[in-house]
């Protein structure tokens, strides 16, 4: 049986044990890869590189070790959970990198530079984001509300605004369809 026009293959939780075939880059065709949760081992083969159709990939849970290839497709597939749990693995776009290992762009497309550091600036700032919503809807909400809640004399003039508009829309409206 031959696979080479294979699109998927998942063959994770299956205790396969070994290494990855290296003449696995003649899938040329595969878009999905999913060798999670099983006992393989070694390098990641070189030939890895040619699946560049490739747009979703799992190799987490095993035992690879050496440095992650990125190059052609590889490049794109910049999330850490694909390689996690491998703790021989090292490189881009993992945070453990070997001595000599320069950092890359994690995509094509943000230019040598990482979108997030590895100090977690990204987190401090949607931490930010979130408590500045939180603080722009109290003081929104509770300005307005709370004060017609607690201030009678502006509520009455506000229900009393409200009606005199709607008086008057009405008024408009009735004038426009006689």
């Amino acid at each position: 049986m031959s696979l080479v026009r294979s699109w998927t293959l998942n063959l994770s939780t299956n205790h396969l044990t070994g290494r990855i075939p290296i003449d696995i880059g003649n899938l040329e065709w595969l878009e999905t890869l999913d060798l999670s949760s099983n006992n393989l081992s070694r390098l990641l083969p070189p030939s890895m590189t040619a699946l560049t159709m490739l747009n979703y990939l799992n190799l987490s849970y095993n035992v690879f070790s050496g440095k992650i290839t990125m190059a052609n497709q590889f490049l794109t597939l910049n999330d850490p959970s694909i390689y996690e749990g491998n703790v021989g693995l090292r490189g881009i776009p993992l945070l453990e990198l070997w001595l000599g290992d320069e950092k890359q762009p994690q995509s094509p497309h943000d230019g040598g530079g990482n979108s997030e550091s590895e100090d977690g600036d990204n987190d401090l700032e949607y931490l930010k984001l979130i408590l500045s919503i939180g603080v722009g809807f109290f003081a929104g909400f509770w300005g307005v509300c709370g004060t017609l809640i607690l201030k009678k004399s502006w509520r009455e003039a506000y229900y009393g605004c409200i009606d005199r508009m709607k008086n008057k829309l009405t008024a408009l409206v009735t004038c426009r369809t006689d």
